[in-house]
C-alpha cells in the first residue's frame, strides 16, 4: 500500500488531486490510502440538487466553499477538524457498496487509540455509541475504485444544522429528532492521551496503524509526493470540475412532476416533464449510490409513455441496479408511476 498526505486545505483542490490519482497514475494492483483536510466547506453528492441542499444565505455569510464530489450519498459539512481518507483499489478487489471492508482498517485503528465502540452501520455510516462522526461514498471508474469518508475529529458542530438542508423523511427514517442528535465528533472518545490531538496528528497516527510501524520514517519509500508536472494536470481538473458553477450547482430541468421516496438505501428525487402522455424530459436528484451514472437511465426513460408497465419494462431492460444500487426494479417503478 502507498500513502499520500495532501497539502492543501481547499476541498476542491483535494478532490481533483483524488481523481487524478485514480484515473491518471498507475500504482499496479498496489491499494492508495490518502488524507486530506480542508477550511469550512460542503461537499454535494453526485447526483444531488445543490441548491435544495444548502443554505444558500448562511453559506454565503460565512464564507463556506461548496462543491460537489463524483461519488454518490448525500451532503457534508467539513472544516479544520476534520479528516478525509480515500482508499484507491483496483474495482475487482472489493465489491461496489461493500463500504465494511474499505472502513475496517480504519475502524481498526480508532479501536486502539480508544475509540473502541466504533463501529460500520447502515449503508455507509461511522458510529462511535451510536452516534454518526463518519460518512463515506464510492465510486468506480476505468477499472478503480475509490471509497472515501470523513473523521469528525472536532468539527464545529453548531455549523453543520444551520448549512445544511436535511430532508425530514431521512431524518425520520433513522428515528431521531435532529442533526444534531444524530453526530458527533470523535475526539471525546478517544483515551486520556488523545483528547488534545490535533487533525495533522490524528492523521500520522492512522497511517502509522494502518502500516503497523510506529514512525513515518520507517515508510518514507510508501509515501507518494505529488510532482510539479501531476499539479499542472490537477489544476486542470481542479478548473474542469470543482471550480466549475456548472458542475457544482447545475441548471436544473423544468419539470411537471416531482416524484421522491426515501429508502433504506437511499433517497431518490425524480423530476419528470410529462406532455402528452409521453416523459419528455427526467433527472434524478437523491443520495443513493450506482457505479454507473444515472443520467444513462434517465435518457432511456425519455420518449416512452407515462404508464408504470412501461416505465417498469424500460427500467428492468436497463439494469437499475448499476445506476441505482439496493433499490429494487420494481419499486423505482412505483415511485415514478
Amino acid at each position: 500500500m502507498r500513502y499520500v498526505s495532501m497539502t492543501s486545505h481547499n476541498i476542491g483542490m483535494n478532490l481533483a488531486t483524488e481523481q487524478y490519482l485514480m484515473n491518471d497514475k498507475d500504482f499496479g494492483n498496489e491499494p492508495l490510502v490518502l488524507f486530506y483536510y480542508e477550511e469550512p466547506c460542503i461537499i454535494v453528492g453526485r447526483n444531488q440538487n445543490t441548491a435544495e441542499e444548502i443554505n444558500q444565505d448562511y453559506v454565503k455569510k460565512h464564507n463556506i466553499r461548496v462543491t460537489r464530489r463524483l461519488s454518490g450519498g448525500g451532503a457534508v459539512y467539513q472544516d479544520l477538524g476534520n479528516l478525509c481518507f480515500s482508499f484507491v483499489v483496483p474495482s475487482d478487489s472489493e465489491e461496489f457498496g461493500d463500504f465494511k471492508s474499505f472502513t475496517k482498517p480504519i475502524v481498526d485503528v480508532l479501536h486502539k487509540i480508544g475509540a473502541t465502540t466504533a463501529e460500520v452501520s447502515g449503508r455507509n455510516d461511522i458510529l462511535v455509541d451510536g452516534k454518526k462522526f463518519s460518512g463515506n461514498a464510492m465510486y468506480s471508474k476505468n477499472g478503480k475504485t475509490f471509497s472515501h469518508g470523513t473523521l469528525m475529529l472536532n468539527v464545529d458542530l453548531s455549523v453543520v444544522a444551520d448549512a445544511l438542508h436535511v430532508a425530514k423523511d431521512k431524518i425520520a427514517s433513522k428515528g431521531i429528532k435532529s442533526v444534531r442528535s444524530r453526530v458527533t465528533n470523535l475526539r471525546p472518545y478517544l483515551a486520556k492521551e488523545y483528547q488534545n490531538i490535533d487533525v495533522p496528528t490524528f492523521r500520522d497516527d492512522l497511517i502509522k496503524g494502518l502500516f503497523n510501524v510506529d514512525s513515518l520514517d520507517e515508510i518514507k519509500d510508501k509515501q507518494y509526493v505529488v510532482t510539479p508536472e501531476d499539479q499542472k494536470k490537477i489544476d486542470k481538473i481542479y478548473e474542469q470540475y470543482y471550480n466549475n458553477w456548472d458542475w457544482v450547482y447545475g441548471k436544473n430541468p423544468e419539470f411537471t412532476l416531482k416524484r421522491r421516496k426515501h429508502f433504506d438505501m437511499g433517497t431518490i428525487d425524480a423530476r419528470l416533464d410529462v406532455k402528452d402522455g409521453v416523459i419528455k424530459n427526467i433527472k434524478f436528484f437523491g443520495d443513493f449510490f450506482g457505479p454507473q451514472d444515472v443520467t444513462k437511465l434517465a435518457d432511456q426513460l425519455k420518449g416512452i409513455k407515462y404508464d408504470h408497465d412501461e416505465i417498469e419494462k424500460t427500467l428492468e431492460k436497463a439494469g437499475t441496479q448499476q445506476y441505482i444500487t439496493g433499490i429494487p426494479t420494481t419499486q423505482i417503478a412505483d415511485l415514478l408511476a
